[in-house]
């Protein structure tokens, strides 16, 4: 697994463990491991850069894997903005693994895409419907998604790209929105936030896990696209109540204090139909629920609430 030290990448990791998975974890030279303490007694981790293809080639042959699941990526996060180191990571890196996969061949192989490939939409897109990426990261992901698509049909090769929306719950990125209205509210404040009506489809992690394990077990065409989402947009202003609700949180909001991105929209929904379908996946927690449960979660973990933000003395109430 590439990206094993990413948020997606360290749940999928936990979950692997428990299905009975011996994973090899790729993670980025130098990177901090902070969420895989604790799994590398159970998983062997190496250090990989994925521009390297050479290095990619030799982790391929040590890891001898039947399943891929390569969630390595770049530019995701707004601070993540040199095009350049987007566009090789996302790209190159998707063939540098792919080139050294085929060689030696695979059960599956599971790419982690982003619904940000459709770029602006005023409805929900289906997978048959063109990307139109408005950013490097979309673009870097777009071109990696096309690239599986044509070595799984060149080689007969299960290549499929899940199509992932708005990713929340434990081990994310602490800057993100979730932690921070996490973070923040067990304080009883707000963080700056963006306009009301920015728009997410807001998918629970370890609902994305069982996306990627669904596949990695299933048998159909050589190169799917699925989307993997709720199916439900959400607004800030609605997960904004959904926080002040779970945390009690009595403090007005103030919108407009945190710069909108290039990418915000107000329409942003998947449609995960294809994937209920062919697969029977479907998102088991709604926002609430999932928010509930990465409330908990934290609140289980004090050795992390330095990290998150969380006050040691406020954080004992919650």
């Amino acid at each position: 697994m590439t990206g094993a030290g990413g948020f997606v990448g360290a749940r999928l990791v936990e979950r692997l463990l428990t299905i009975g998975a011996r994973p090899v974890l790729v993670v980025r030279p130098g990177s901090d491991r902070w969420r895989l303490s604790g799994l590398t007694d159970d998983a062997e981790v190496i250090e990989v850069e994925m521009r390297d293809p050479e290095a990619v080639t030799h982790a391929v042959k040590r890891a001898r894997a039947d399943w891929i699941f390569h969630l390595a990526a770049h530019g995701a996060y707004s601070w993540q903005d040199d095009a350049r180191i987007i566009i090789d990571t996302n790209l190159m890196g998707m063939l540098n693994l792919l080139e050294a996969s085929a060689g030696r061949g695979f059960e599956a192989f599971v790419h982690a895409g982003s619904s940000s490939e459709y770029g602006f939409k005023d409805h929900a897109p289906s997978e048959e419907e063109a990307a139109a990426p408005n950013s490097y990261y979309a673009v870097g992901k777009a071109a990696a998604t096309m690239l599986g698509q044509h070595v799984a049909q060149q080689g007969g090769l299960q290549v499929t790209t899940l199509r992932l929306s708005s990713v929340y719950g434990p081990w994310e990125e602490p800057r993100r929105l979730v932690p921070r209205l996490i973070a923040h509210g067990v304080a009883g404040t707000l963080p700056p936030l963006v306009a009301p009506d920015t728009a997410r489809d807001f998918v629970f992690v370890d609902d994305v896990c069982e996306a990627f394990v669904a596949v990695a077990t299933a048998r159909g065409e050589h190169s799917p696209i699925f989307n993997v989402g709720s199916g439900i947009q959400t607004t800030v202003r609605e997960i904004v109540e959904v926080a002040r609700a779970e945390l009690g949180i009595d403090v007005v909001p103030r919108w407009g204090d945190y710069e909108a991105r290039a990418w915000d929209a107000r329409v942003w929904v998947s449609d995960p139909s294809r994937i209920a379908r062919e697969l029977d996946w479907c998102a088991a927690h709604d926002l609430t629920g999932g928010f509930s449960a990465t409330v908990r979660w934290l609140h289980d973990r004090p050795d992390l609430w330095e990290r998150y933000g969380v006050a040691d003395a406020r954080a004992a109430d919650w």
